[in-house]
């Protein structure tokens, strides 16, 4: 089968769906990504005057998104927040619970949603295409989490913005760029099977 072919032949797939089909399948997927996104949180640095740290949860909350599709990965990240709401330690820095950062959790199941939605569209196989949908899910979890945080502890929105949004565009940019790379260079890997 040529590239051309292997790639019209997984239009509308994501890189989960090459897996064998089954029930088993689908929830070790759900599981694994929530698991993924708790493991990230860890992952905390915490940034001078703002409550909300800097983690490789939003990373992992867009790959699993990008990687199972939009049902899969809206499951993940849902699991991912009752869970931590119910007391599993797996927000940022080993928390769990309502914190002025939980809007970016709601976010996060959202653009999970949103670029799983978009992979099964191909934004997965190019890095521009790629680029673009890793903007829009970051864009879906500040659009939450950035007002939640103001609700949450009485900022203005400046400084809502201020700590919660401009302290992270950089790191976000480099996120963006590995996500760019990763996975079309999967789904090359996978076209070669």
């Amino acid at each position: 089968m040529s590239t051309a072919a292997a790639t019209s032949a997984r239009t509308g797939q994501v890189l989960a769906d090459l897996l064998p089909a089954s029930r088993v399948r689908d929830a070790a997927l759900v599981l694994g990504g929530a698991a993924l996104t708790g493991l990230a949180a860890q992952l905390s640095v915490p940034v001078p005057g703002s409550p909300v740290p800097v983690t490789g949860q939003t990373f992992a909350a867009l790959l699993v998104g990008t990687s199972l599709g939009a049902g899969r990965g809206f499951l993940a990240l849902a699991l991912y927040a009752v869970a931590g709401l119910a007391g599993v330690p797996w927000f940022a820095g080993a928390s769990s619970g309502v914190a002025p950062s939980f809007g970016y959790i709601l976010g996060m199941i959202l653009a999970a949603t949103v670029v799983g939605a978009l992979a099964r569209r191909g934004a997965d196989r190019s890095v521009w295409r790629m680029a673009g949908a890793m903007l829009v899910g970051e864009a879906i979890i500040y659009a939450v989490g950035v007002p939640y945080l103001a609700l949450a502890t009485g900022m203005s929105a400046t400084a809502a913005i201020a700590a919660g949004l401009t302290p992270f565009l950089i790191g976000d940019a480099l996120k963006a760029a590995l996500a760019m790379g990763a996975l079309p260079t999967a789904w090359k890997f996978a076209n070669k099977r």
